[in-house]
Order: structure tokens, then sequence, then C-alpha cells
């Protein structure tokens, strides 16, 4: 008698053995949750499936047996009988059921990873999804004489995988990881499964919860590569325009483009500016629309920023104004931008008024900052990074003395302290950023998060955004000065100023004024203060600390208090 698909699954088979080659290094623990095999008919998952399994000491189930099972009937029976949406939808309530309970290696079917319900069951129990690629000629071979997959019979095998590559590739790139077998035997594929899963670490993600238009930062390693796969879930559409800088599409636009179209993109346009602040004003934004409408764009071909915190604010901002809005995605490349700029929604470029005083508030679909990046930035690049790392410790408290610790290895390019640095500078904005997302609140919200940035973009401005110089640089000698206006106005101990400096100048940032490599005029920087979006009835607003963690906004500021600390501080 058959049975249900919904039935409980038999006990699983008794996993093979495979000799352990003495070169090999030990494998890595059990994992706490299942590994999920995807791939085309022929990949090889069932094989490699039982000696990665064997291997990790786990149970081996095959997704189309245990439906078998289930059924009482073979997988062909199913399709020639109830249809291949009957057998789908049981065979995701057989995975999902499977995924729920204890840890094992499981194969799927070559269409099971392809329901987009079957990859969010997955990810809801938190499996760990590997795809095994194969060409065809290799997947041909291996299918050869099989008259039991259905959709084979009476057909020619190599216009069949033709069609599956194009339907189900999308799909598979939402895989956590991929590996490639080629002619290997599975022995040699399932050592370099083993391998992957034992150096693979999983992004975070972390939610910006906005009442409206709520997306994720996703952080990790190797993002770029897997764009397509983790973009699909976001976009109703897979038409995308990619803005980058010149020096940023050369190292990173091939592996974008790869992924991008691996999770079965089309790439409307590939809009370049020049590296720099230089590139954040009007007219480059002009020509950043133009690129981007000539492809043909169209409401829903989604705006991808790759780059750092000026790509992202420019191309943000074209996705804001082209057609009335676009959707946006933020792929930050600059530990600047990945701590801070990528987050928020916040878009726009210079005037010669100003910094930012032309812009929107658009939010990403999501942000994927990508850490394995910073690898490739220049050692100033990532250092003006920090600049906003150590703002974010002073706000946070915990996090500044964690700061103290470990800035010195994260700036000596250490994985782990950046991955550290990222999350939990990003963890502390989204958490601002849900709570006041329009800066609308009157006394702290997400003004907090301009602390030392008043003093920062008057230099800036005064620099003529030329590269003289960066705006963590910037924000950097901002932080001192902040500080130090705190301790003169009686608001934090007078130990602060110094703690303060003395930690950037140990990561190599500026600290001070007379650090820099030009002069500024006290007078003209007060000028430009006067003119900062945040002033309010002619009165400059400064963010303030009475200690790490204890950040708060004043216009109770007087300005001659203000034009001294400046002489004092180098400003002629």
């Amino acid at each position: 008698m058959s049975r249900n698909l919904a039935d409980p699954l038999v006990s699983p088979p008794a996993h093979e053995g495979v000799a352990e080659a003495p070169s090999l290094p030990a494998p890595p623990p059990p994992p706490g949750r299942s590994i999920v095999l995807v791939g085309m008919p022929g990949a090889g998952k069932s094989a490699v499936g039982r000696r990665l399994a064997a291997r990790l000491g786990l149970p081996f189930l095959d997704a189309d047996t245990e439906i078998e099972n289930a059924a009482g009937m073979t997988v062909a029976e199913i399709f020639a009988r109830y249809g291949e949406a009957h057998f789908r939808d049981g065979e995701r309530r057989v995975i999902a059921r499977i995924a729920a309970g204890p840890p094992v290696v499981l194969a799927t079917g070559g269409g099971a990873y392809a329901d987009p319900r079957t990859r969010r069951a997955l990810r809801e129990e938190g499996a760990l999804t590997l795809w095994i690629r194969a060409e065809i000629p290799v997947l041909k071979r291996r299918i050869a004489g099989r008259s039991n997959r259905p959709l084979f019979i009476g057909r020619d095998p190599e216009e069949v995988l033709r069609g599956l590559m194009a339907a189900r590739y999308p799909a598979y790139a939402e895989a956590d990881l991929a590996i490639d077998c080629g002619e290997d035997t599975p022995e040699v594929t399932t050592i370099r499964a083993e391998r992957a899963i034992g150096g693979w670490q999983r992004p975070a993600r972390l939610p910006v919860a906005l009442s409206a238009n709520a997306y994720e930062v996703v952080i990790g390693s190797g993002l770029l590569a897997r764009a397509g796969g983790l973009l699909s879930p976001y976009l109703s559409s897979r038409r995308v325009a990619i803005v980058s800088d010149a020096t940023v599409h050369a190292l990173h636009g091939a592996t974008l483009r790869a992924g991008l179209e691996e999770g079965g993109f089309e790439i409307r346009a590939e809009v370049t500016v020049p590296p720099g602040e230089g590139s954040k004003r009007l007219g480059v934004l002009e020509e950043v629309l133009e690129g981007i409408l000539a492809a043909g764009a169209d409401r829903g071909t989604a705006v991808i920023a790759l780059g750092g915190g000026v790509v992202g604010d420019l191309a943000g901002f074209a996705a804001a104004v082209a057609l009335r809005g676009l959707p946006f995605v933020q792929l930050p490349t600059t530990l600047l931008a990945q701590v801070d700029s990528s987050v928020g929604g916040k878009t726009g470029v210079n005037l010669r008024a100003g910094k930012n005083l032309a812009g929107a508030f658009h939010q990403p679909r999501i942000v994927l900052a990508d850490t394995g990046a910073l690898s490739t930035l220049p050692a100033r690049e990532l250092r003006a990074g920090w600049g906003e790392v150590a703002k974010h410790g002073l706000l946070q408290g915990p996090l500044w003395e964690w700061c103290e610790a470990h800035g010195p290895a994260a700036m000596a390019g250490d994985p782990e302290a950046l991955r550290h640095a990222v999350l939990e500078s990003c963890r502390l904005k989204a958490g601002v950023v849900a709570a006041d997302e329009f800066e609308t609140a009157k006394d702290g919200g997400r003004a907090l998060l301009n602390l030392g940035h008043t003093f920062a973009h008057a230099l800036e401005a005064e620099c003529g955004y030329d590269g003289t110089l960066l705006h963590g640089e910037a924000v950097a000698v901002g932080l001192g000065l902040a500080a130090a206006l705190s301790a003169r106005l009686g608001h934090c101990a007078q130990e602060w100023p110094g703690r303060v400096m003395e930690h950037l100048a140990a990561v190599g940032l500026p600290a001070r004024i007379r650090d820099l490599p030009r002069g500024f005029s006290a007078e003209a920087l007060i000028g430009r203060m006067r003119k900062d979006k945040k002033v309010r009835d002619g009165a400059m607003r400064f963010v303030l600390l009475r200690g790490a963690g204890e950040a708060f906004t004043t216009a109770d500021v007087p300005p001659e208090a203000v034009e001294a600390l400046l002489r004092d501080e180098g400003a002629g």
C-alpha cells in the first residue's frame, strides 16, 4: 500500500565507509546542523554524500530514497501517477523534516533546491548547503543508462541538461558553498568538500528593523563571488546596473560580474567614476544617471554600489532619483563604508557650500559587506576606516575598550579583528538607525552618529575634497577635538582627550590639527561649521562626551570656546 509523502520517514540506511588518505588532515568536528548537497543529476551528490558522512561521523540520507520509502513507490511512478507538482510538494516536506531533525548529510534530487520553498526551509533550519558543480560532458556520461530519471525519458540528455542548467543554476547559486568536481573521483571531490566545509564560516546577518523597508546587513568573506545567490531573495527583477569607481572596478568588478551572472542576473550597465571624494558632486551624478538610463534601465532595475563611501553615496542618490526611485544594493569594499556609510540609507553629494548638502534617504534592499575585500585596501584607506570604528566605540562603550586592545592588530590586517570591527559597528548603527531613521529625534538618536563630524566636515570642505584629507582621517581629528571640547566644557574627565588621541595615533591616524599635512584657519573652519546641515536657528550643534558610551548632542557651546580650541590644536 502506498503512503503519503508526509508520513514519518524510515530509519536512515547505514552509511558507507571510505579509506582515509594518510596525507590528509583530520576531518573537522561534526557540524551542529545538517549538510545538504545540491546540484544537477549526475553531479555525484549521493556518492560524495556517503563518503562525506562517513568522514564526519554523521548519518547519510538520500532524499529520493526517503521519498520512495515514504510513498511506497519509485520517483518515476510518483511522476507518472501524480505529476511533478505533487512530487515537489512532498519532496519539500520530506527535506524540511530531515533538516529539522538531528544533523545528517543529505543528498537531494536535482530539482529539489530549485523550489524556493525548499530553499527557504533549509535556510530557516540553518542547514549548510553545498553545491556540487560539473560540466555537461561529465554529467552526460554519469547519467547514461539511467532510464529511471523521469525528466530524461525519451529525450536528448544534453538538451535536457542544458535546459536544466539554465533554469536551476540561479537557484543553486544561493547555496552556502560551491565546489567543482570535474572528472575527479568521488573520493577526491569528498576531500574537497570536507576542506570547504571545515574552512567555512557562516556570514553574520544583522537586521535593520525599520518600520518600512527593513533589510539585512550580511557580513563575511567571499560574498562578492556569491552575490547572485545572496541577492536573489531580495530583488524581484534580475536586471542590475553596477556603479563603481575605476580602481575598485579593476579589483573586484570581474568577481562581482561572475557572481551575478551565476545567479542569473542580467547586467544592464557598468558605470565607473574617478576614485575619490571629488566624484561626489552633481556633475558626476548626472553622468551616472545618464549611464544607467542609456542602458535601458527600468523601474525594476536595481542599482548596485560597488566601492567605498563615495560610490555608495553617489549610487544611492542616483537610485533615489532615477525614474523616481530604483531598488538599491550596497556592496561596500572599504572599511569605512562597511562600518558606516553603507548602513542607514543616507545618500548624497557635496556642494561648494559643504559636504552632503544635497541628498536623500534611500534605504538599500540589502548590504553585503565582504570582509575579504579589505585585504586589497591600501594601508591609508584601511586606517581611515578605523576613524569610524573608533567613533562607534566611543558611542557604544565596551567596543571602545576592544578598539584600544585590538586596533593595532586590525590595522595589521587581522581578518578576525576586522570582521569583529565591522560586525559590532554595524550592530550599533543598525540599532540607532532603526530607532531614528530620518534623524528627527530632537536630542540624541541618529544625530549621535555625527560625533566628531562637525569638525571633520569643516576640515574636508577647507581641503576642497582633493584627497589631501580622507574622510576617516578628518573624523579621527574630529574625535580628538570633540573629546577636548567636552573636557574644556567640564563634561568629561580631563584624561579623555589624551586617551582618544593616543589610540588614534597608535593605529596610525592623525589625532590633532597640527598632525595634518596643511594648515587651517580657525575662522574659516568656524565659518564652515556654521553652514553644517546640523545647524539649528543659527546655532552650531555638537556631539560631546561624558565618557565612552555616554555621548549627547548640544547647541550650548560658546563659539569662542570652539575658536580657542581650534587655535590651541594648531589652527592659525
